[in-house]
């Protein structure tokens, strides 16, 4: 399938695939962290920034979204005998927030982009597991995600043009997008999303 452009500086190259193929039990576990992570965060910037009306709406229905997606991931653990592993601190979303700049403006439009660029990388990598996976109701499962994933990205963006000149919301996008690939590629490769 032919895949959309994420705006990403640096793509996964495909040999991760076998990485996060080669222990996919601990790569579902990270997986469902993640969509649980992805939750609380969307709620996080609602209590973060009450002042910012015109996305509370988007983000409530985000973070419902994506706790969906993170049931959907632990049911599919279970019918594998998985359970839920302790949270670790994720390296990768770890560096990227030591980029966020200070001040309140200027950390809100880097937290909305950071997360806009975390929501590119997993549809990539959604994207890979969709392509290589051999089992088919998994390839299904992840090209789902893979496409939400990517609506979320552009979400992120979206939303933060209700009080940011797009100017500056894409020159951002772009230093931080720059940062991003240095990051991810300098990062050891394991089975988890990031």
């Amino acid at each position: 399938m032919a895949r959309k452009s994420i705006d990403l500086t640096y793509s996964t190259p495909t040999e991760w695939t076998a990485t996060a193929l080669s222990d996919f039990d601990h790569f579902l576990i990270d997986h469902a962290n993640c969509e649980r992570k992805a939750s609380a965060l969307a709620m996080s910037f609602v209590v973060r920034y009450p002042d910012k009306v015109k996305i509370i709406p988007a983000l409530i229905e985000l973070a419902k979204e994506e706790l969906e997606h993170f049931d959907e991931t632990y049911q599919l653990m279970q019918r594998r005998g998985l359970e839920l592993g302790k949270d670790k601190p994720d390296p990768y979303v770890n560096k990227l927030l030591k980029h966020a700049r200070h001040g309140l403006h200027e950390r809100f439009i880097d937290r909305m982009l950071i997360a806009s660029i975390v929501e590119s990388r997993g549809a990539e990598r959604f994207g890979l597991i969709a392509e290589a996976h051999p089992e088919k109701d998994i390839c299904t499962f992840y090209e789902r995600l893979y496409k939400a994933e990517l609506k979320h990205a552009h979400l992120f963006a979206k939303l933060l043009l209700e009080y940011v000149d797009e100017d500056i919301v894409y020159a951002r996008l772009r230093e931080l997008n720059t940062i991003e690939a240095d990051i991810i590629k300098r990062l050891p490769w394991r089975a988890a999303l990031h």
